[in-house]
């Protein structure tokens, strides 16, 4: 099997990116501890970068517009490695928490300029699976990256886990710059002309679809761990294994969503996001056993990460006049997704209803993504989306 370069290096840079994404959720104590702050508060660094990324990702995509996309993808490596080697040298807690605004300023251009330029380096029949593959190091980065961020933090310190992924850092700039083509023809953007782009029907439907889909996902994914403690009493350690079992499904339907894809942007979005429902409608009843919390959990993770390469395939088919931009502004509307979700869940918490509420909430926001492309399906506003694959 011939490798990929590019895309390998792409690959890198997304397992780098979900690392420092995901990491310190694994070691929000130690930080507590060491910078004299509650968990709470150590806590809103995860949702500060979560912020950086929504603000990030169209600014800095049309700032590095008037690069080559070679030069601007390793750019924004530099600045996520500069934001990294700030937390791990950073004397207190603004300190850290101005380290992780400038390490998220990096995401959403990188995933968006990312896919771009995986499906550049494809025949058009492969665009899909390309920016699958690209993704899949942020699956991985879930299995592998976390887990041993967090050992890192747990068995020297939090400055530790930081400072290698600095070094991970470092090393995706050095395989971008050695993997990926470069590209000379440089248009300087229109900025108004992009912009209006993002206000058509079919973009905007696209970006809303993105929005309930992560919302769906995160409504379960952000309180995982205590749905499991009340479903079925699980221990620390089986609640561990579970995480490994989503990570493991994320990456599985990262795989087929990018295949199944390549053959219909609608079908694959359609068929999974009908799973991802179903799955969590059922998830209460699978979860008061360890054998089908694992079962579910897996076939939950797989379907909903399958909607991710079809979801960002589905963004730059219908914004063509400005595929950068737009793609990362859909990484974007993962994050805001992603906020919704945990809002969704603490909402129904905060009425005193049970953890299978939470559950029957994702599927609500799953449904309503599914009624999104149906519509934009009736109405032909998918139509350049079906004909880009």
């Amino acid at each position: 099997m011939k490798i990929n370069f590019p895309l390998l290096a792409l690959a890198v840079g997304a397992f780098a990116i979900g690392t420092t994404e995901f990491s310190p959720m694994g070691f929000l104590p130690e930080i507590a501890n060491d910078l004299s702050v509650s968990i709470p508060q150590a806590g809103l660094l995860i949702s500060a970068y979560a912020v950086g990324v929504m603000i990030g990702a169209p600014l800095m995509t049309l700032w590095l517009a008037r690069f080559p996309k070679k030069t601007a993808l390793i750019l924004l490596m530099a600045i996520f490695t500069i934001g990294n080697v700030l937390a791990t040298v950073a004397p207190d807690y603004m300190s850290l928490m101005g380290a992780r605004l400038i390490t998220s300023l990096n995401h959403g251009a990188f995933f968006g300029l990312g896919s771009v330029v995986a499906a550049s380096v494809v025949p058009k029949d492969k665009q899909a699976s390309a920016v699958a593959m690209m993704f899949m190091g942020l699956t991985i980065a879930n299995i592998g990256g976390v887990p041993l961020a967090t050992w890192l933090s747990q068995n020297t310190s939090w400055r530790m886990a930081f400072a290698a992924i600095s070094i991970l850092g470092i090393m995706t700039m050095l395989a971008l710059w050695k993997a990926l083509p470069q590209d000379h023809d440089v248009v300087k953007p229109n900025v108004a002309k992009e912009l209006r782009v993002l206000t058509r029907a079919p973009v905007v439907l696209a970006l809303l679809t993105t929005v309930m889909s992560a919302g769906a996902m995160f409504a379960l994914y952000t309180y995982i761990a205590p749905s499991l403690h009340v479903f079925m009493q699980a221990s620390p350690q089986t609640i561990t294994l579970m995480l490994v079992l989503i990570g493991i499904g994320f990456s599985i339907g990262n795989h087929l969503g990018g295949k199944f894809a390549d053959l219909s942007l609608e079908k694959t979005l359609i068929g999974f996001l009908v799973l991802l429902m179903v799955m969590m409608l059922v998830f209460p009843v699978l979860a008061q056993t360890t054998v089908g919390a694992a079962i579910g959990l897996v076939i939950w993770g797989a379907a909903a990460f399958a909607v991710v390469p079809p979801l960002q395939m589905r963004v730059m088919s219908v914004a063509a006049d400005a595929p950068g931009l737009a793609s990362s502004v859909n990484i974007g509307a993962f994050n805001l997704g992603n906020a919704l979700g945990a809002f969704a869940g603490a909402t129904v918490l905060s009425m005193q209803l049970s953890y299978a509420a939470v559950s029957y909430a994702g599927a609500a926001l799953s449904f309503m993504a599914l009624i999104l492309v149906l519509l934009q399906m009736k109405f032909g506003l998918s139509k350049k989306a079906c004909g880009a694959v």
